[in-house]
């Protein structure tokens, strides 16, 4: 495929994914039907899609029209390229600029706030009140693709020797200061997962403010719980930590997610075992609530979801992430710990969601506080671990 034809397919995909069908699902149909398109062209394409969903309201305003066709001028303009260089109506590029959209490229682009910020219009409030003065430096940092981090398994090699059998394979990563677990690949990072490193168990794909979440924890005596698993993460960086006890164990509400655990356990050699049901009142030293969230931290590596977020899914959202704090709380034994976590930038998700909890269970109080922004590096996250008084 030409670099035109590219954009044409982008084009088409990104009115799809406007009228409300789901970005991955839309790829994958078109990947399966576009028998021309190699491997590159897939990567190419999929690249253009996710650079204009990060961009969703700035590339529209930009490309004068809030359509495919618009949002691809929209993110050609932004990346100083010459649209008419590319849209020749020639073989398979898309159509040649009309007279109104060349008028339109022809004068200074000037955004809306809430274009210039790439945000729902709808959350700019609730975004100003979390993170004030940098609202703008964070949403200017969501617009742009996320790092690749790998977490090292320090329970199977240290991070220097893991850098090192990774560079043998052509992957180039580097230490992070955000967590001494973390390396930021910075060349090769398709290449990450067919590696040898990786069937190992020596890395596994992890964002790094996910990895300084679980270092930040420090559980009480006794077994440890993930109650909100999801698909390991987590877990099995728990189970890497020196101090981790013989088994972790793991349970989902949608047993579903937790469906690669096993198969992600074994290459790590970590012992995790999946509890069908959620257990009892228990004496466990640490219960980590990753929970359900808007996902607004994690913008740039999944930007559909701002698309897709409501006021009434995110008031969803709070009421879910009070219902598991209050329902993990009796699982903890006394002296252990009740950890929250979310991938969320938003306060009424998780400054507001523990100072509900403890307004219902006056018995407890707050020991420590971590809140991350992209601007540390990874994604947004924020952790507060949880104490009976």
């Amino acid at each position: 495929m030409t670099p035109a034809a590219r954009l044409s397919a982008a084009i088409g995909l990104l009115d799809l994914i406007a009228a409300g069908e789901a970005a991955e699902a839309a790829l994958l149909r078109w990947s399966r039907g576009a028998r021309y398109a190699g491997s590159g062209d897939r990567a190419a394409v999929r690249d253009l899609v996710f650079d204009v969903l990060r961009r969703w309201w700035s590339s529209a305003a930009l490309g004068g029209a809030e359509s495919g066709r618009g949002r691809i001028l929209g993110l050609l303009r932004a990346r100083g390229e010459d649209p008419g260089a590319l849209l020749t109506g020639e073989g398979h590029a898309p159509a040649p600029l009309s007279p109104e959209e060349a008028a339109h490229l022809a004068r200074l682009p000037v955004l809306p706030a809430q274009a210039a910020l790439d945000c729902p219009e709808w959350l700019l409030p609730e975004l100003e009140r979390s993170l004030a003065d940098h609202l703008a430096p964070v949403a200017e940092a969501l617009r742009h693709r996320a790092p690749v981090f790998l977490r090292v398994n320090t329970a199977r090699t240290s991070r220097a020797e893991a850098a090192t059998r990774l560079a043998d394979e052509g992957i180039m990563a580097s230490p992070h200061p955000l967590a001494e677990t973390a390396l930021e690949v910075s060349a090769g990072a398709r290449r990450v997962q067919g590696s040898a490193a990786y069937a190992e168990g020596l890395v596994e794909l992890q964002d790094a403010a996910s990895q300084a979440v679980v270092l930040r924890l420090r559980p009480g005596p006794g077994p440890w719980l993930d109650y909100c698993a999801g698909g390991g993460g987590k877990a099995l960086a728990l189970a890497a930590r020196p101090d981790a006890p013989a088994e972790i164990l793991v349970h989902d509400a949608e047993a579903r997610r937790m469906a690669d655990i096993p198969a992600r356990a074994a290459r790590a050699g970590a012992h995790l075992r999946t509890l069908a049901t959620a257990p009892g009142a228990g004496a466990f030293g640490l219960v980590l609530c990753d929970a359900p969230c808007s996902g607004s931290g994690a913008w740039r590596r999944s930007p559909e979801a701002k698309l897709r977020l409501t006021s009434a899914r995110l008031a969803e959202l709070c009421a879910t992430q009070a219902a598991i704090l209050d329902a993990a709380a009796p699982l903890v034994a006394r002296n252990g710990v009740l950890a929250y976590a979310t991938c969320s930038l938003l306060d009424v998700e998780n400054s507001g969601a523990i100072a509900g909890f403890l307004a219902r269970n006056p018995g407890w109080t707050e020991a420590d506080r971590l809140h991350l922004t992209p601007l540390d590096g990874g994604d947004g996250f924020f952790v507060a671990q949880l104490m009976r008084a």
